[in-house]
């Protein structure tokens, strides 16, 4: 009897065991996407603050366009 009850017990530290590894596996694959992840976001960030500063420098270009060709209004 002793010997089934052991034999049982060790079945289910293996059924354990190789549930944790599946789990491990799974964890590092989402580590991985959410790395990948990040590294789009950052380039993402990147690009909008390049087409702020892009569309930044446009708008000064035009306002000394409009300066000098005294199309301002007298608000501005």
């Amino acid at each position: 009897m002793t010997e089934n009850v052991e034999n049982l017990v060790l079945e289910h530290l293996w059924a354990i065991r190789a549930t944790q590894a599946e789990h491990s596996e799974a964890l590092a694959s989402i580590r991985l996407e959410l790395s990948a992840m990040g590294q789009q976001l950052g380039a993402l960030t990147t690009s909008v603050y390049s087409g702020k500063s892009e569309l930044d420098s446009l708008r000064r270009r035009v306002e000394r366009i409009e300066r000098r060709l005294e199309l301002t209004d007298a608000s501005h």
